[in-house]
């Protein structure tokens, strides 16, 4: 492959990249460690937390850039360029966000909320599928605050309209809903690029993503991704020139990425 750009590569990981259910991806290691030596940079872009991120940056045996939490911060950006800033916090802590949640959604609605801080480890291993320290690191968050929702569908819309109106949002994943800063994938991946672009003017993204909370990302990047997930079909997804797999995590995220580098080669 002639490398003619500096490509990026967005990646969620949870059902995109780790498999959806064991979140193994012994099965495409070898292909993600050939990227980086070819000199194409991995991203991962996911609501995971730092401490998660580190942890499969070291399964991979590579430092990688990465933003964790929905977008609320980027880190390790001096990786690409040694001029770049070592992080970008983009969000307000937790802290605060709960306190404007607590002090201007009414109480029937925080009533229907249900933090994962508040249960007791059997309750989160099993709204995770994870135990032990992985269940610590998860749970471990500055910027994000995880929890499920018990109400019907008229509240959480009216939810989800006054939480966007007080200046934060909700990023719903495959297994919780965080309420966070009013900041997403997209918003990161364009804030990363803005900046790797300083020192790099020629840049092609790709995005690769499985869920809802992953859409917006993909309408960003040059090269948008989709890994199977039998959530939605494709007629549900609003997004030109979609690249997508029938295969599901690892194995789709592979397929995907495969195919977004064939249209880099040919078309630039």
């Amino acid at each position: 492959m002639v490398k003619k750009f500096n490509i990026l590569i967005f990646t969620d990981l949870d059902g995109s990249l780790l498999h959806r259910d064991t979140f193994k991806f012994e099965e495409i290691k070898d292909y993600i460690k050939e990227l980086i030596s070819k000199g194409i940079f991995i991203i991962p872009n996911t609501s995971k937390t730092e401490k998660e991120i580190l942890a499969f940056s070291n399964e991979i045996g590579s430092a990688l850039p990465f933003i964790c939490e929905n977008g609320a911060a980027i880190k390790g950006l001096e990786l690409l360029n040694s001029n770049l800033p070592k992080e970008l916090i983009l969000s307000r802590e937790k802290d605060n966000l709960i306190k404007i949640f607590e002090k201007l959604v009414p109480v029937n609605l925080q009533s229907k909320c249900k933090w994962l801080s508040e249960m007791n480890k059997k309750k989160q291993s099993k709204i995770f599928g994870l135990e032990d320290e992985k269940l610590k690191m998860a749970l471990d968050r500055k910027y994000t605050i995880p929890f499920l929702f018990e109400g019907n569908k008229k509240e959480r819309y009216e939810l989800s309209k006054i939480v966007k109106n007080k200046g934060l949002a909700l990023q719903e994943g495959g297994r919780v809903i965080n309420l966070t800063d009013k900041v997403n994938k997209a918003k990161a991946l364009q804030v990363f690029v803005r900046f790797f672009k300083k020192n790099n003017k020629n840049v092609k993204t790709i995005a690769v993503g499985d869920n809802y909370n992953d859409l917006d990302m993909l309408k960003v990047s040059d090269f948008p991704c989709l890994v199977f997930n039998d959530k939605f079909t494709l007629d549900q997804i609003p997004i030109n020139d979609l690249i997508s797999t029938n295969k599901p995590s690892p194995e789709g995220w592979a397929d995907v990425i495969k195919m977004a580098l064939v249209k880099i080669n040919k078309n630039y």
